[in-house]
């Protein structure tokens, strides 16, 4: 399975029909936070804060739907800095949504969406979080498969070109290199 989704021509088209369907929930999602005050305007941290609030009254009682220690995170590090997170989550949302929309950092793309997705599922909601999280490991899985038809077809070569990520044959490889003269 990794094999075909990693080289398949059919699992690169697949990927990118998937890659570009999370893009979009992302970024609608995004567009709906940006255009708020309670998200990104002069009341922003209101509506995390209400969402935040909610996750912690469900780490009570004998069968708690969210962890003690993540609502220990959650009253210790996100309430006192809502309007951090509020920004946080509006910003990375639409960030997330418009690189995988583009297939532009793919990748790092999908594991942002995937921590955020976790946090959400963490926190106690459920909606499409977990449908988008499957889909993002099958992106993370994928890897380059899933950015091809996207930026990433001219960037990550480029990247690697200057980060020289691919290293050059070793002397006993066999492969011969081409001489300059």
């Amino acid at each position: 399975m990794v094999t075909w989704l990693r080289n398949h021509l059919y699992a690169r088209w697949i990927m990118a029909i998937l890659r570009i369907w999370l893009g979009w929930q992302w970024f609608n999602a995004a567009a709906e936070k940006m255009g708020s005050p309670v998200w990104t305007g002069n009341k922003a941290g209101t509506a995390i804060a209400g969402f935040l609030k909610h996750a912690v009254s469900l780490s009570q009682g004998a069968h708690p739907g969210v962890q003690g220690w993540y609502a220990s995170f959650i009253n210790a590090t996100a309430l006192p800095n809502a309007a951090f997170f509020s920004y946080l989550v509006s910003w990375g949302e639409m960030f997330v949504g418009l690189a995988l929309i583009i297939g532009a950092f793919t990748t790092f793309a999908a594991l942002m969406g995937a921590v955020m997705n976790t946090a959400y599922l963490l926190a106690g909601t459920s909606s499409t979080n977990p449908n988008m999280l499957i889909i993002e490991v099958l992106v993370l899985v994928a890897g380059f498969n899933a950015a091809v038809y996207g930026v990433d077809y001219w960037i990550i070569p480029w990247f690697r070109q200057i980060m020289h990520y691919e290293a050059p044959p070793s002397a006993g490889s066999g492969i011969r290199r081409k001489s300059r003269a």
